[in-house]
């Protein structure tokens, strides 16, 4: 796959936990978003096993921001492409985000 021009990686998990709480979907949803806003030269997105987030399952982490995001649904997953086409981060859905050594979780009230 040619990558030139991808400027945004989204990891999907595709756990077992995840995929029992709608993985699939999600990961439909916004594979199918990409390509009807004609992001794909622009999003690369890669099915990931389990990222360690199974109560906060399904996630997904959008890369560079390094912004994870939890109990993702089909319909978040599509606002959340529309957001990256904007470069704007889906904040209800923030679990955790990156200071540049380390992860913070944020509780369940996205503070």
């Amino acid at each position: 796959m040619e990558l030139n021009g991808v400027n945004q990686h989204v990891m999907l998990c595709n756990g077992k936990s995840c995929t029992k709480n709608g993985a699939d979907e999600v990961t439909e949803a916004i594979r199918n978003e990409i390509k009807s806003l004609g992001l794909a030269q622009k999003i690369h997105t890669t099915k990931t096993l389990c990222n360690g987030q199974c109560k906060r399952g399904p996630t997904v982490i959008a890369y560079p921001e390094g912004v994870w995001y939890k109990h993702m649904t089909a319909d978040s997953g599509r606002q959340l492409v529309q957001r990256l086409q904007k470069e704007e981060q889906l904040d209800e859905h923030i679990s955790y985000t990156h200071n540049g050594t380390s992860f913070h979780p944020y509780n369940d009230q996205g503070e």
